[in-house]
């Protein structure tokens, strides 16, 4: 896919009713979005399939709702109120801010695509006899950016670590690094800029208190820790997972819901015996792995990111990239967070944040293992993932483009799309009395303006799995045509039959039976 391809995307999703710029009659608001009447089901199914194979597979793995609004002293605690901040660097002539590690990001993504159109012409040269392996690593001009990349990402890396932001610049001026907007390498200097957005509370000006909006749902998890192990009589290993909504006032906010100011995250904290935790964050990497590769995208399009820099909270980091049409870029992140925010919050609250070992006899602080996954980022991929535009010949001979979205079954916002074939001779009753059939289990469309095929069209834009046609052979003998969207492939059913088949088809079973 192409950043063409993406365009097209971003239009489907408005034109379908998947995703609207929010606030849009008064011309938007920057980095803010609304989901529509398609785009929330599969949201909300996208939510429902994490969540049910944290909660309900794992029987260690326990849920939270927590408030957006905590006490302002946990964010000092966590860290976020000094170290939550990002290195910004503007241009001069376009007066357009950029994140500096994000460009230099950008000139590493250059080099590597040099090397894949290189790897990519040699395939097609050599066909079956390539091998790419021993290309990579004897072809001078693949060896020649690799070292070109090599030296940037180590020095990058450096950079990072500690936290040299003059050294980001010079990198940035290196590498002729240059604005997209104005193509001039006219630079600032990089500065540090804090990403959460404060508020007040209170009634009155002098006695309002300053909060925050998290920027994170995991401090929620940390602050309840007590609540849940003691109430749920919870053993170590045992994880609390949470889906709910954060917020970072990011300068830099672009490519569509990729990064945004308002988004909804899905974590779990998994609580370990301190000194496992390296063996669980390499568990829980091939577990989220495996959870991603289940939906059928294409494992060639997912990879394992080590962090250029750690956190300081984590002592192992990897990030789950998928391949967007914009390059591989991160929807999960894996953290090994050691001890360190359950300790913070003891040391700030005053109270007691441990957990009694009755094996050990003795109480510890324990470390803990988090998988953070976007659901905003997750809806983008899997909307990537599913976009097709396919070439085909009509009924006429004629060529013809179909978009459809292959979208896994489980997730599609509608299951089922019921189509009477014309609007007369009780077709549209028959059609109906199928709906308040399959309602109660199913998300089904009722369809019945234009042409059968305009209609067959319509659903495989927003991804139906299944459309079912009503046609005067229904009347008499209680069958219809049941349409594949993959495939278009027609057969002829029995209407007692449709239940089983989507309850196979669209059922979570099948996605969790592939799960590691």
């Amino acid at each position: 896919m192409s950043e063409d391809i993406f365009k097209k995307l971003v239009a489907h999703s408005k034109e379908y009713g998947f995703v609207f710029q929010s606030s849009e009659i008064y011309d938007g608001l920057g980095a803010v979005y609304d989901y529509g009447q398609n785009g929330v089901e599969l949201k909300n199914n996208i939510k429902k399939y994490w969540w049910d194979s944290m909660v309900m597979l794992h029987e260690n793995v326990v849920g939270l709702d927590s408030a957006i609004f905590m006490h302002p002293t946990i964010w000092k605690a966590s860290g976020h109120v000094d170290a939550f901040n990002d290195p910004l660097i503007d241009n001069k002539d376009s007066k357009k801010r950029y994140r500096a590690d994000v460009l230099i990001e950008e000139a590493l993504a250059k080099i590597e695509a040099k090397m894949e159109k290189e790897v990519e012409k040699a395939k097609k040269r050599f066909g079956d006899a390539f091998d790419e392996t021993q290309f990579r690593a004897t072809n001078p001009r693949v060896l020649a950016n690799q070292e070109k990349w090599d030296a940037l990402h180590k020095r990058f890396a450096d950079a990072l670590n500690d936290n040299n932001l003059e050294e980001l610049k010079q990198i940035i001026i290196d590498n002729d690094v240059a604005c997209p907007m104005s193509g001039t390498k006219n630079w600032t200097d990089v500065r540090q800029f804090n990403l959460m957005f404060a508020t007040e509370m209170g009634s009155t000006a002098d006695g309002a208190l300053k909060v925050f909006l998290r920027p994170e749902t995991a401090q929620g998890i940390f602050v309840n820790y007590m609540n849940v192990q003691k109430t749920g009589r919870m053993k170590l290993p045992f994880g609390i997972a949470q889906i709910g909504k954060a917020f970072r006032n990011e300068i830099v906010a672009r490519q569509f819901i990729f990064r945004m100011r308002e988004f909804e995250q899905m974590e779990m904290q998994f609580f370990v015996k301190p000194g496992t935790e390296l063996d669980w964050f390499e568990k829980w990497k091939e577990t989220r792995m495996s959870w991603h590769q289940s939906l059928g995208f294409g494992a060639e399009n997912y990879r394992f990111h080590e962090h250029e820099k750690l956190a300081h909270y984590a002592n192992a980091a990897v990030d789950v990239e998928y391949r967007f049409p914009f390059g591989f870029k991160e929807v999960e992140g894996i953290h090994s967070r050691t001890d360190f925010d359950l300790s913070q919050h003891q040391e700030y609250s005053g109270k007691k944040i441990q957990y009694y070992d009755p094996e050990e006899g003795k109480s510890y602080v324990p470390y803990v293992v988090e998988t953070s996954i976007g659901v905003d980022r997750m809806f983008l991929q899997v909307m990537a993932a599913s976009y097709c535009e396919e070439e085909m010949i009509d009924g006429k001979g004629q060529k013809d483009t179909r978009v459809v979205l292959r979208l896994p079954a489980q997730l599609a916002p509608v299951k089922m799309a019921v189509m009477p074939l014309v609007k007369k001779d009780g077709l549209p009753e028959k059609a109906r009395a199928i709906i308040d059939e399959l309602k109660f289990d199913f998300k089904c469309q009722y369809d019945e303006k234009d042409s059968i095929g305009k209609r067959y069209r319509r659903m495989d834009a927003i991804g139906t799995p299944f459309c079912v046609t009503v046609d005067h052979q229904t009347l008499e003998d209680n069958t219809v045509t049941l349409r594949h969207r993959d495939t278009m492939k027609q057969d002829r059913v029995e209407i007692s039959k449709l239940y089983g088949i989507m309850a196979e088809a669209v059922s979570m079973k099948s996605l969790f039976a592939k799960l590691k």
